[in-house]
């Protein structure tokens, strides 16, 4: 089937071609020369940010009258600590009660919130000069390299899955949401027909209502590209085409949205706006179901040339699923290294996982694995890293972070000139991350201890692993009643799964779409803790240095773990 190039897809391909070659220009200069780059980078940073709270408090002012790259981040390393959300925190909160010139000049444009290590969440503060120099730029840039390694890339509808741009405000009016959103809701206007779907569709908050609605309108269209950060989206895009398949014909023949589904009156409208009926598409789709059965992606989505999504850490797995569900010349674009934190870069080649940085919009600074438990580890400046050498990423950006821990350990892939390529390998530090959930030991810990204080069940030892295969945790309890019972045990989990929920907003997301399923539970043998112990001993490991997390993804220590359920 041919594709059905959407209106003006030459203008989409012109315009983009011009900006992307241009920023890609800029990247190449100033890549010649890493510690240029990076030194302009940092001095610029801390000249806009040196008569604030943060910046008066970590001496910018002087750490600017370093008369080389060197000295600059000897000072820089010398006044600021590396820190993590909970360090910057408080600066954070008086920005959000409406106080200018705290971390940044002025105040955020907006937040973006995620999960943190307690059970309060991130509000990432988004400035204006971030959102224009990182994501806006990034964002056209992104756009090109698709557009570079499938032209045909924008010829057809884009189905784009992302969080609701507003969410709600902190006290001072300022607003929180996603930044996904956000991008999608700023994209230049001659790209906005591209989505079948409008932006109404992502504040459904019933997730099969979502994904139906998102569904409905894409499979009607000639999709070409399809963006969503996380592949576990996929496996649900495709069990709800798979579940409703027959439910999208009839609404496509009528140009109806179906009323099965617990859709608000007025987001209902605004898609209803976009419906006419369609009995030629709806036709085409019968049939297919007639030829092949169980209808994938591939067959109603013939065309598709890019799918734009993570293939590294834990998320490849997931891709694993569904990659054969597309047609076998549509390509893999990895969504490249970012969080709510940092834009680092982006990937320049499609089917590749690796990202460059941008060290003329990013400072970033090294921590190498062997030393991630050093009280005082050796910090590696951008061009001092090794391919093949694997580290913790720590970044000051133009919106308020500075040598923000990511927690992040990633490796270096390679070099375009002097910046390198890097691909994400997993969370560090207690962390432990599914399908973009990043639940945190700590979290874990207090959720235990509240669910003791709800069930009056105490607990003399537990632990949690992350199942990534099958998409689960699993938590085993060892009670100080050795009697306690199997049932018991299963009420202990669902309280802690509720206040999981609670404590970790990713966490909640992904147990209400299922992309997580209900946490498993297993009773421990009694003195559990010590078995696995001296099991571990046994194996090699020093008495004096044993340690063990809590909450782990170790298929080595889960298995010992496994021998010891009663």
């Amino acid at each position: 089937m041919a594709i059905k190039k959407v209106k003006n897809w030459w203008l989409i391909r012109l315009a983009l071609t011009i900006i992307g070659k241009k920023g890609i220009g800029e990247l190449m200069r100033s890549s010649q020369n890493a510690i240029k780059a990076q030194e302009q980078t940092l001095r610029s940073f801390l000249s806009i940010a040196k008569d604030t709270v943060y910046g008066k408090e970590h001496h910018f002012d002087a750490i600017l009258e370093a008369k080389s790259a060197q000295d600059l981040f000897e000072r820089y390393r010398k006044e600021v600590p590396i820190n993590d959300y909970e360090d910057i925190r408080p600066y954070v909160e008086r920005h959000k009660q409406g106080e200018a010139n705290i971390l940044f000049p002025g105040k955020p444009k907006m937040y973006a919130t995620t999960s943190g290590t307690t059970k309060e969440p991130k509000w990432i503060p988004i400035t204006e000069q971030y959102y224009q120099e990182v994501y806006k730029v990034m964002n056209q840039l992104w756009f090109y390299t698709m557009i570079a390694n499938r032209p045909k890339v924008f010829y057809g509808k884009t189905l784009s899955i992302v969080g609701k741009a507003i969410e709600g405000a902190a006290p001072d009016g300022t607003v929180y949401g996603s930044i996904s959103g956000i991008s999608q809701r700023d994209i230049p206007g001659f790209m906005e027909h591209l989505h079948p779907a409008p932006a109404d569709v992502f504040k459904i908050a019933d997730y099969k209502a979502r994904y139906y609605a998102i569904m409905r309108m894409g499979i009607e269209q000639d999709c070409t590209l399809i963006i969503t950060a996380n592949p576990s989206t996929l496996v649900e895009m495709q069990n709800n085409a798979v579940e409703f398949y027959d439910d999208y014909v009839e609404d496509i023949e009528n140009g109806t949205l179906s009323r099965k589904f617990p859709i608000p009156d007025d987001i209902r409208s605004a898609l209803e706006a976009r419906l006419k009926p369609n009995p030629e598409r709806a036709a085409e789709l019968r049939q297919l179901r007639v030829r092949y059965g169980n209808v994938l992606p591939k067959h109603y989505w013939p065309n598709m040339q890019v799918v734009n999504v993570w293939f590294c850490g834990n998320t490849g797995l997931f891709l694993g699923k569904v990659r054969d569900s597309f047609p076998d010349n549509c390509v893999f674009h990895e969504m490249g290294y970012f969080a709510s934190e940092c834009k680092a870069g982006i990937v320049l080649r499609s089917n590749s996982p690796d990202t460059v940085l941008f060290g003329h919009k990013v400072y970033f600074e090294f921590i190498h694995e062997s030393e991630l438990e050093s009280e005082n580890p050796h910090i590696y400046q951008m061009y001092e890293v090794k391919k093949g050498q694997r580290y913790c990423i720590v970044v000051t950006t133009s919106a308020g972070l500075y040598r923000y821990n990511m927690n992040d350990l990633i490796e270096i892939t390679g070099f375009v000139n002097q910046f390198p390529t890097i691909k994400m390998i997993q969370k560090v530090n207690g962390t432990v991350s599914i399908t973009g959930e990043k639940l945190h030991e700590r979290q874990f810990i207090e959720a235990v201890h509240a669910a003791e204080r709800d069930t009056g069940n105490q607990v003399v030892f537990f632990v949690g692993f992350a199942d990534v295969n099958r998409s689960i945790y699993r938590f085993y309890y060892e009670f100080v009643n050795s009697d306690i019972t199997q049932e018991k045990a299963e009420n202990f989990t669902r309280v802690l799964d509720e206040y999981l929920k609670k404590y970790n907003i990713e966490y909640e997301a992904k147990r209400s779409s299922d992309r997580l399923k209900y946490p498993e539970t297993a009773l421990l043998v009694n003195e559990s803790f010590e078995k696995f112990k001296s099991t571990c001993i046994d194996k090699g490991y020093r008495d004096g240095q044993f340690k063990v997390n809590l909450l782990m993804q170790d298929e080595k220590r889960h298995a010992l773990f496994k021998e010891l359920v009663r």
